[in-house]
């Protein structure tokens, strides 16, 4: 028989743990999500270390670092009290200035604020758009002025504007109302599609300009890499020679941009840098055919192994070669491989408003394969005004620009767009090679690397590149600034082709000047290269200069208001 006293021993040794309570219970868990949230937030700096350093270079990371540390200091300097009201104080009075400039003053200048009360006349519109187009400009009729305006011939204006006129009304978002803008726009692609040796399948789209183009071509690798690899950080790789459009897309679509240096002489991008930058995040690689500032053409035969080696789409912003680049061969100059021949390039920008003679307000994007086209599409299939779909961007688009545009591509013909490159791209040569080796130029100014098509980019080791470029202007000309490094560039179209010897003519005069200004400043013991004195040495030469940028936003906001002062 069982011992009562020893089972009830064994139970009193037993010890039997209570329920804790439900906020102790809480507390661990709260804990535990802690850690884990700093754990995965660490983790995730990690990461993002280990891919700066890596695609960086450690001595590269500490240039990034001090450069931040450097602009992050130099903000807080220029928010401090007595700063931040003179540098208020300056830059509303270069507002002012800029103004005055742009905006029309004193007797005779009439102001239209309100609607009229009554309507004008035929003849009173006509008369008031007459004195508009009559107001003091610079002479682009005259071919005084780098890129703008590619061609202004008064037959092919004509021709363009009989096909405004035709379609006024048009717009292609009615395909069954507008067929022939339809067939018109379907057309346009199929012959840029063509001109860049596109592969049976291609497709492409028609734009309002070529960073609409950009964007979309931005966009289409970003919903790519998020619909077929799941990625949430999207990373583009450009040259930093590439055009602003691509930090415009960077900005809108929430895409973190790398860029990559392009060093002098070449000032092309560095292969082995993109290489190091990719990670599991990038979804698009870029190269310029040629780039804006200098007019030089990136390895694009490079980037497209590259790409296919890591299986990313490449983008080449032809936007500026548009009509040139397809036919330098065929007019007598070297190129280079840059289009769809090239089997790792996954789509090109062409603004047909450019060296295609079209209209303002025109530009294709073209891809290797219909389903990246289908990535930039919009559709909404649920609305209450029913199913909406749209091609990129816009919606209503103006189908009259679509019309010109198709006109100056029949009118030109590929008999004169390769007329137009030898005569454009011959007048690009004979600037560029006067700077080299006339007397008047080679011991003072520099070509920037081998252009091969239309920009003729320079800089100045011995005077200061933007007083030569605020004389130029002062002598009626706009040419074209640059920054980082300083630098200047000709973009020569077909009204400037008359005018080349003339250019040269000014520039050699300009800078004998600057040259006597330098022997001066030694002979009065000041020093070589001084202080810029312009409006261009303002935005570039001083504003430009400083670690934060802050200052030059201040100046451009000011300018971009300025635009729509009354």
């Amino acid at each position: 028989m069982a011992n009562p006293r020893a089972a009830l021993n064994i139970r009193s040794g037993l010890s039997i743990p209570k329920p804790k309570s439900t906020s102790n219970i809480l507390a661990i868990g709260t804990d535990l999500l802690r850690n884990i949230i700093f754990l995965l937030f660490l983790l995730r700096w990690t990461r993002k270390s280990v891919l700066q350093i890596r695609g960086r270079g450690p001595f590269g990371t500490l240039i990034d670092a001090y450069t931040s540390l450097r602009r992050l200091s130099y903000a807080v300097f220029l928010r401090l009290p007595g700063v931040r009201s003179q540098v208020k104080t300056q830059v509303a009075e270069t507002i002012q200035k800029l103004e005055l400039k742009l905006v029309p003053q004193g007797p005779g200048i009439s102001r239209f604020l309100t609607l009229p009360k009554e309507p004008w006349t035929d003849q009173q519109v006509r008369g008031e758009l007459e004195k508009l187009g009559d107001m003091k400009h610079t002479r682009w009729e005259d071919g005084r002025v780098s890129g703008a305006v590619y061609r202004g011939e008064d037959t092919l204006i004509k021709v363009q504007v009989d096909a405004f006129q035709r379609f006024m009304v048009a717009n292609p978002i009615h395909p069954d109302v507008f067929p022939g803008v339809r067939k018109m726009e379907a057309e346009i692609v199929a012959m840029v599609l063509a001109l860049f040796n596109a592969p049976p399948g291609a497709a492409g789209v028609t734009t309002s300009g070529g960073t609409e183009s950009i964007l979309m071509a931005c966009l289409s690798a970003r919903q790519k890499a998020y619909t077929e690899r799941g990625v949430t950080e999207p990373e583009i790789i450009i040259p930093a020679t590439a055009h602003a459009a691509f930090h415009k897309a960077a900005s809108y679509f929430n895409i973190k941009l790398h860029q990559v240096a392009c060093p002098s002489p070449n000032y092309t991008v560095s292969i082995k840098a993109v290489s190091r930058l990719i990670n599991s995040n990038t979804i698009l690689l870029v190269g310029s055919a040629p780039s804006y500032p200098h007019g030089l053409i990136d390895d694009i035969a490079a980037l497209s192994r590259l790409a296919l080696r890591r299986h990313l789409p490449l983008h080449v912003d032809c936007c500026l070669g548009s009509f040139l680049m397809p036919f330098l061969s065929r007019a007598g100059f070297p190129t280079q491989p840059f289009d769809f021949t090239l089997k790792g390039v996954t789509s090109i920008s062409c603004d047909t408003h450019k060296y295609g003679f079209a209209p303002k307000g025109n530009s294709t994007l073209l891809y290797r394969t219909a389903a990246l086209r289908t990535y930039q599409y919009f559709i909404s299939p649920d609305w209450s005004g029913g199913v909406y779909g749209s091609i990129g961007i816009a919606g209503s688009r103006p189908g009259a620009l679509i019309a010109s545009c198709w006109a100056s591509l029949m009118s030109v013909g590929e008999k004169g767009y390769i007329e137009s490159c030898h005569s454009i791209v011959g007048a690009a040569k004979k600037i560029e090679t006067a700077i080299r080796e006339d007397p008047a130029f080679k011991d003072d100014l520099k070509v920037m690397g081998k252009p091969l098509v239309s920009v003729v980019a320079f800089n100045s080791p011995t005077l200061n590149i933007y007083d030569i470029a605020d004389s130029m202007s002062a002598k009626g000309w706009h040419l074209n600034a640059l920054q980082n490094p300083p630098g200047m560039h000709v973009a020569v179209t077909l009204p400037m082709v008359k005018v080349v010897d003339k250019l040269l003519e000014d520039l050699a005069i300009v800078v004998e000047d600057e040259k006597e200004r330098e022997r001066v400043r030694i002979v009065e013991g000041k020093g070589k290269k001084g202080m810029a004195r312009g409006d261009s040495a303002a935005l570039y030469g001083v504003a430009g200069s400083l670690p934060d940028k802050s200052v030059v936003v201040q100046l451009a906001e000011g300018f971009l208001n300025t635009l729509y002062k009354a």
